[in-house]
């Protein structure tokens, strides 16, 4: 992936160094694997389920003092949290929608959100009510060593979906379809399988723009977003599939919704509320 020309976001707070206790590991102690695992992964929908009560955190937190491990990792977020600026301020301007910014919050361990405390058993997560992108990077070891979507085109799949509930947060979607049913055919998917779209309408002008794509970057875009249907983690986890316990759709679905946001960069293309086959 190319990363070149894109513009590192100013729209960043870093909580890094700030985490709550020891590092929870994606499928460990507590909840059921499946329950983990799928609620988990690009959480955009209803992070209150897996988050307490809280408030939202008041003004910024310095950056973490001293180098790290995972500085590359922020470094990478920031360019692709900026790279989505880019490409979604003029597309929805061309909508008449006006556009704010996510802010893009990296953390250790837990940190307070307007939906609750946030932990980092909870993968990444966009919390509408302020507008913030959580973000634990130790999740992309994550992605690579336990799903098998290793590669920086992957990380950007996920952010860029984080992104993607942002829009919808801008766009209204979020406010008009909120409540409604779970389910393979409910809201919860729908609105998941718009966020994979969006995702890829990012990557069509991204490219276009900044040409950030390179030989295997699509594939991994691909990969990442099969390994996180809702079957595959139900087969992994428990060997079968309960379909009215979806909330992100099958991997064929993330994967087909990715792919046609993606085949020409048109929003309208991602209209998953109203569309007879998911």
């Amino acid at each position: 992936m190319r990363l070149d020309d894109l513009r590192p976001t100013e729209n960043v707070e870093d909580r890094r160094g700030g985490g709550f206790g020891p590092r929870m590991i994606l499928g460990g102690g507590g909840l059921g694997a499946v329950a983990v695992v799928v609620i988990s992964l690009f959480l955009g929908v209803d992070p209150t389920q897996f988050l307490s009560p809280d408030g939202a955190p008041a003004g910024q937190i310095s950056q973490s003092q001293g180098p790290r491990a995972d500085d590359a990792a922020y470094q990478f977020a920031r360019r692709i949290v900026g790279s989505a600026e880019d490409v979604w301020a003029p597309l929805l301007r061309q909508k008449g929608t006006a556009f704010t910014s996510a802010t893009l919050t990296t953390y250790d361990y837990a940190t307070p959100t307007a939906c609750g405390t946030g932990q980092s058993s909870a993968g990444p997560f966009y919390c509408p009510a302020d507008n913030r992108i959580y973000l634990d990077l130790a999740f992309f070891n994550e992605l690579a060593d336990r799903f098998g979507a290793p590669g920086e085109f992957a990380r950007a799949y996920v952010i860029a979906h984080e992104y993607g509930h942002h829009i919808q947060n801008l766009t209204g979607a979020i406010d008009r379809n909120s409540g409604g049913s779970r389910g393979a055919e409910g809201t919860s998917v729908r609105t998941e399988l718009q966020a994979d779209c969006y995702a890829g309408v990012w990557a069509y002008h991204a490219d276009r723009q900044f040409q950030i794509l390179q030989a295997g970057d699509v594939e991994q875009g691909l990969q990442a977003a099969s390994s996180v249907g809702d079957d595959t983690l139900e087969k992994q986890s428990q060997g079968y599939v309960v379909p009215d316990s979806f909330t992100h759709g099958t991997s064929e679905q993330r994967v087909r919704w990715f792919q046609r946001g993606l085949q020409n960069g048109d929003m309208a293309a991602c209209d998953t509320f109203s569309a007879r086959r998911l």
